[in-house]
């Protein structure tokens, strides 16, 4: 993307088909003069700023009619990017918007890159890159919990507490320089005391901000649920009572199943793509093998398994097969057929692991496992808490990680006498390092990559 200049953008920002209500957004310093010159008002010959008004958009100034509309024009900085900003609401059909989205352009706009709305939103400072990317996640938001988390952050409450961060780090840079201006005046215990107890708070604030990256990942993109067993275990009937639809098909006939069937479902606001595997035995049929071959080769790549045995055939050397793969793993035993149950002997090795008792003939104890699948990743009350705030990017924890080390550095250097200006060298590239999180120092092409994977005309 192209350095950001004052000039005009233009784009739809309606899913593209049909539907009721079509909108063309404009965003700069000509949005109002568009409007003027395309606008052709019921009543009235301008804009009230944040007011909708009726009549016809036209192909030019006096043109010809295109459709009837509204349209409302935000003054800046009263507005989403804090430019002037009009809006067409038109009807939804494809070629009609497009045929508006034209006439803008031909009046002076250029069509928006992806997300360059937000982006001007973010360079004008109306909002940080926290509540940049926040916009997208509640756009592409799959489940209850990661709408959640992604209010949190549009709202602020991850920035105050990466704002809280900065503004410990920036007094103990303030102390520290004091002295470093002023090398007459020696640096005290009470002084280092006080640097130290700024730089601990951070380092305190950093670790729990980290600590629950895995959670707020979890949150934003759901986790990945693996189900394994051998043939006939029952692995397709679950997936499709988990989903409560028949997806995938089910017969007595072993080795049914020879691909990896995905699908995503919610389970108590908790985004889980499950994936049904090819049963794991002994086979001489290559088609069925490859199918085996990719469902072993996706147990580590897996948040969770979803280990079921069929409990109406003792455990077996099939099962074993399985079990010797699960070193590591989150594991949840899916105890199938309970209501065939005979005396399976399972080893010792399973009691490491929660079970559930199913039976995917009557459905029973099929909302109990829904249930646990969630409470394993998600806490009680985690959607409800205002207090729960998380990252949830990888480049979050990877900012902050770095900050952490170089303040752990710090502390060392402080405790051992280490130069003032050494000492606030590394302060600064605390800084420089939180500041990545929220976008006041990070790097263009840094930026350029996280607003490409904006919708446009957002």
């Amino acid at each position: 993307m192209s350095m950001y200049i004052e000039d005009t953008i233009a784009a739809i920002s309606t899913p593209p088909g049909q539907g009721g209500i079509g909108i063309v957004r404009v965003s700069g310093p000509d949005a109002r003069s568009i409007g003027r010159r395309l606008f052709r008002f019921a009543r009235g010959d301008d804009f009230a700023s944040h007011h909708l008004h009726y009549g016809v958009i036209t192909d030019d100034a006096g043109g010809d009619a295109i459709d009837e509309a509204m349209a409302v024009l935000m003054s800046a900085p009263r507005s989403y990017t804090r430019e002037d900003v009009l809006e067409i609401h038109c009807h939804g059909g494809l070629l009609v918007v497009e045929r508006v989205l034209a006439v803008v352009l031909k009046a002076g706009a250029r069509l928006a890159e992806p997300g360059e709305f937000t982006r001007r939103a973010f360079l004008n400072g109306r909002i940080d890159l926290l509540e940049a990317e926040a916009v997208m996640d509640v756009i592409t938001s799959r489940s209850e919990a990661s709408l959640a988390l992604a209010r949190k952050q549009q709202d602020g409450a991850l920035s105050r507490r990466i704002g809280a961060v900065r503004d410990s780090l920036r007094q103990a840079l303030a102390l520290l320089e004091a002295f470093i201006d002023f090398p007459e005046d020696d640096i005290g215990t009470a002084d280092t005391d006080a640097i130290r107890n700024y730089v601990y708070r951070s380092c305190i604030d950093i670790d729990s901000l980290v600590s629950r990256f895995d959670e707020g990942r979890i949150m934003r993109d759901g986790i990945a649920a693996l189900i394994v067993g051998k043939p006939n275990a029952g692995k397709s009937s679950l997936l499709n009572l988990l989903l409560g639809q028949q997806r995938a098909i089910v017969t007595h006939i072993a080795g049914t199943t020879r691909d990896i069937i995905e699908e995503t479902a919610s389970f108590g606001g908790l985004a889980v793509r499950l994936l049904d595997t090819a049963g794991i035995r002994h086979t001489d049929d290559v088609v069925e093998q490859e199918g085996i071959d990719r469902a072993l080769e996706c147990i580590p790549l897996a948040d969770l398994v979803l280990f079921v045995l069929d409990m109406s055939r003792p455990f077996d050397h099939e099962d074993g097969l399985i079990l010797s793969r699960l070193s590591g793993k989150t594991v949840l035993l899916v105890c199938n057929k309970s209501d065939l149950v005979v005396d399976t002997g399972l080893p010792p090795e399973l009691d490491a692991f929660e079970r559930c008792m199913v039976s995917s003939h009557t459905g029973q104890g099929i909302e109990e496992l829904k249930a646990r699948i969630r409470s394993t990743f998600l806490g009680a009350g985690v959607l409800d808490s205002r207090e729960f705030v998380a990252i949830s990017r990888a480049r979050h924890r990877d900012a902050l990680v770095s900050a952490r080390q170089v303040l752990a550095g710090f502390l060392d250097g402080l405790a051992g006498g280490r130069e003032l200006e050494t000492l606030s060298i590394d302060l600064r590239d605390a800084l420089d390092a939180v500041g990545r999180v929220t976008g006041e120092t990070t790097p263009d092409d840094v930026l350029d990559i996280i607003f490409s994977s904006f919708c446009i005309g957002k």
